[in-house]
């Protein structure tokens, strides 16, 4: 799964990590990343981990791409977020045509692509080309981003007719700083707006291609990694960033909780009360809840890494990747998000009222794990409905063949 070098780059990233954990409260405040902390992260290869081989990239394991997000999020939910927003950018530039490709990464194989995916554009069919307008919200790292890529409908003749991505150059758009949140402060997910642009053919992927794994950008990158649906790899990036901030969480949550002690009340009061001046870390409750937590962050680990690691392993003997199998992996991804979210809660409300302070790691994690939760990848209910549902008609199918 790792060679030598993406395992220096896991390397260089875990040494960034403190760094990154100090200006956490910083980059809140400045509600974006700070320059420095992409340029040392582009230092240590990050961004080229999903990037071709053929612009210098590593063409990774996602897995690898999964770990190096993970532990950028348990230093900083925003810087993590970040991290996997613009570092999985590549992989989807990867799916275009090649001149697409070219035009991105012939002069600067490190520049940022940012993303808005919902289809809230309207593009029409020109000679050569599309018109496009439109606006787009939650576009992470766009202020640091050299293209866009947006979501849009095609319509003729004021009807839609298909659904599309847009690789956007920054020239040709204005982002708008609206971000104010109270979680992922610092990803500066600002709005994108387009206004009659035009768009060559060639920057345009349409959504039916990218579902059936066809691409042009295949015809140059045939690796497995770009055989894996963008469903399964692009929602699991989303995941990835959820649990690693949980684990910052915990992380912060055993530091405080180590020397916690409970406030005292003189005489019977005491036992009245609960105020007994007992250390934390021998009271039962406390521990009960760490060790579920625990469980529940390794649980969303495991599943996520697991269904993505059997993707891969279908992609690189060429077979097809079906429903079943991709309902599966997003089935366990929404868990993924629904667990660190309830192991953060867990830890939140076992931390006491200083865990509310604004130097506190605890709540900070504890709101970027909402923040995260929020995404339109994390859409638990209808995403079981669909996967009991192909179990149920694979049950009839199977009976009735």
């Amino acid at each position: 799964m790792t060679d030598d070098a993406t395992t220096a780059v896991l390397a260089a990233v875990g040494e960034l990590l403190p760094t990154l954990s100090k200006r956490a409260p910083d980059t809140e405040l400045a509600r974006r990343i700070p320059v420095e902390s992409l340029t040392e992260l582009t230092a240590t290869g990050f961004f080229g981990l999903l990037r071709p081989r053929r612009y210098g990239g590593y063409e990774a394991h996602p897995v690898v791409f999964y770990t190096a997000v993970a532990e950028l999020a348990s230093a900083c939910g925003s810087t993590g977020w970040v991290a996997s927003v613009l570092g999985v950018s590549p992989w989807n530039v990867a799916l275009f045509d090649s001149h697409a490709q070219d035009e991105v990464w012939g002069t600067d194989t490190d520049t940022f692509i940012c993303s808005s995916y919902a289809m809230t554009g309207t593009a029409v069919p020109v000679d050569g080309g599309y018109r496009l307008s439109g606006a787009w919200g939650f576009a992470s790292g766009c202020d640091h981003a050299r293209w866009a890529l947006l979501g849009a409908k095609v319509v003729v003749d004021g009807e839609p007719v298909d659904s599309c991505t847009f690789l956007v150059p920054a020239d040709d758009y204005t982002v708008t700083d609206v971000w104010q949140a109270i979680g992922l402060r610092g990803t500066g997910s600002n709005d994108i707006h387009v206004e009659d642009v035009f768009v060559p053919a060639h920057r345009v992927l349409g959504a039916d291609a990218v579902t059936a794994c066809r691409t042009p950008g295949q015809q140059v990158n045939d690796g497995a990694l770009y055989r894996i649906p963008f469903g399964c790899l692009h929602t699991s990036a989303i995941t990835a960033a959820i649990v690693g901030m949980a684990r910052g969480g915990y992380r912060a949550h055993l530091e405080q909780q180590r020397d916690r002690v409970r406030a005292a009340l003189p005489g019977d009061a005491r036992k009245d009360t609960g105020y007994t001046g007992d250390v934390f870390r021998h009271d039962p409750a406390t521990l009960e809840r760490i060790a579920v937590a625990a469980t529940e962050i390794d649980a969303a680990w495991r599943q996520l890494t697991h269904n993505i690691d059997e993707l891969y392993v279908l992609a690189e003997a060429g077979k097809p990747i079906g429903p079943r199998d991709r309902l599966r992996l997003r089935r366990d991804q929404v868990r993924g998000t629904e667990r660190a979210v309830a192991a953060m809660d867990r830890l939140f409300e076992n931390s006491g009222g200083r865990a509310l302070r604004p130097d506190s790691a605890v709540q900070r994690f504890w709101r970027d794990v909402h923040g995260g939760r929020a995404h339109a990848a994390n859409d638990p209910e209808r995403v079981y409905r669909m996967f009991a549902a192909a179990e149920l008609v694979a049950v009839s199918e199977a009976r009735n063949p």
